[in-house]
């Protein structure tokens, strides 16, 4: 049996950021990583890191390398077009300065995220890597818990963290439930080029079925390039990734108003089903749940991701200098302290979801209205932009 003081179940960006964190403030790491140790990264999504995620992969040594690979986003901008004609209604630009930053963040490539992140790791002595295996059993004690592994082999630890997404087989094993619900929509997810520079805005566009999302990345072949996350119904985001790039193009030229000039397709495309989540409980005898685990939103905003990070951050505080991790008064605190933002941020993105879903003309002119007033009243611009900066 091996022994330590935190194991991690699950190696997505949010696992690799908790093993970076607690690893870099010297804490004995376990990680566990189904993916086999030859098996590069392969998602077509990007993420925008927003300023207290980057402070997060500072603290874990990462953010050098990170940011290297991204491109800063220095404006978001929401567009609705969700008149009877298909044409800008109004627009909303966001800028930093009122949370105090000089940029909401940095874009980056999940996949070159995840090997920046591996890369880090390597370096780091207190902390093992366990690539190929996954978590099969689970029995807790009095001073720690014990891990089964898919080989057989047991890991002893003090805490357990859950970091092993929407599907949690930890959260089972945990007895923990889960609240789970659908929309109906899928994110067509891919890069393109264009003519226009985006000069560091994200820009959001809602009309109907969902909002569709460009956010800067660093140039390519010499053109401006945006990642592309389009939500829209299931069966009409289907009908797109079936489109041969021609007709994908004009499609999406044709969605995004031309406010970027001609689109071209510049990556492999992916189709994610969009749904939502919380777990009501997220912590059990030494185990807390974190991210997808806890909980699961739209990629609305930049909500999800930062919200796991937000997680990790939170844990890493309240463990610092302490002998026992899991102690039962510290999870208790943990899920005390993240239940309610968690909670607030998962029904704030589910309205803003639906909002735009809205297919009847009143429901988009009730949209347009609330849009205009956040647009023009300083202090809900300024609401708005502290709560979605985090």
């Amino acid at each position: 049996m091996e022994y330590t003081k935190i194991a991690i179940a699950g190696a997505g960006l949010a696992g690799l950021t908790a093993a970076a964190r607690l690893g870099t403030d010297g804490h004995d790491v376990v990680l566990i990583d189904p993916a086999p140790a030859d098996d590069a990264p392969a998602d077509q999504r990007t993420t925008a890191f927003l300023m207290p995620s980057v402070r997060t992969l500072e603290k874990a040594g990462a953010w050098d390398a990170l940011r290297s690979i991204g491109a800063p986003m220095r404006l978001m901008r929401i567009v609705d077009a969700g008149g009877r004609d298909p044409v800008v209604r109004e627009t909303a630009d966001f800028t930093p300065d009122s949370a105090d930053e000089d940029v909401f963040g940095w874009n980056i490539p999940n996949a070159a995220a995840m090997t920046a992140l591996r890369a880090r790791l390597s370096g780091l002595e207190n902390v093992h890597h366990i690539q190929g295996q996954s978590v099969e059993g689970l029995v807790t004690r009095t001073d720690h818990a014990i891990l089964r592994l898919s080989d057989g082999r047991q890991i002893a630890a003090k805490l357990v963290l859950a970091a092993d997404g929407r599907d949690s087989t930890l959260r089972d094993l945990a007895g923990l439930p889960v609240r789970s619900w659908s929309y109906g929509q899928s994110a067509l997810v891919f890069a393109v080029t264009h003519d226009r520079p985006h000069d560091g805005v994200s820009t959001e566009i809602h009309r109907t079925g969902g909002p569709l999302t460009l956010v800067p990345m660093p140039d390519l072949d010499g053109r401006p390039c945006s990642s592309v996350v389009w939500m829209t119904p299931t069966a009409e985001a289907r009908d797109l990734n079936s489109m041969d790039d021609s007709r994908l193009e004009t499609e999406l030229t044709a969605r995004t108003l031309g406010l970027y000039g001609p689109l071209r397709l510049a990556s492999k495309r992916a189709l994610w089903p969009i749904r939502s989540q919380i777990a009501p409980r997220l912590v059990a005898d030494r185990l807390a749940l974190i991210a997808e685990a806890a909980h699961v939103m739209p990629p609305i905003g930049a909500q999800g991701l930062n919200t796991s990070l937000h997680d990790v951050e939170t844990i890493a505080g309240l463990i610092a200098g302490v002998a026992d991790p899991g102690a039962a008064r510290l999870l208790q605190t943990y899920g005390r302290t993240i239940a309610p933002r968690t909670k607030a941020r998962v029904a704030g993105v589910d309205l803003l979801n639906r909002a735009a879903q809205a297919e009847a003309q009143r429901l988009r002119d009730l949209r347009y209205a609330g849009l205009r007033a956040i647009n023009r009243i300083p202090a809900l611009r300024q609401f708005a932009i502290r709560a979605g900066i985090g």
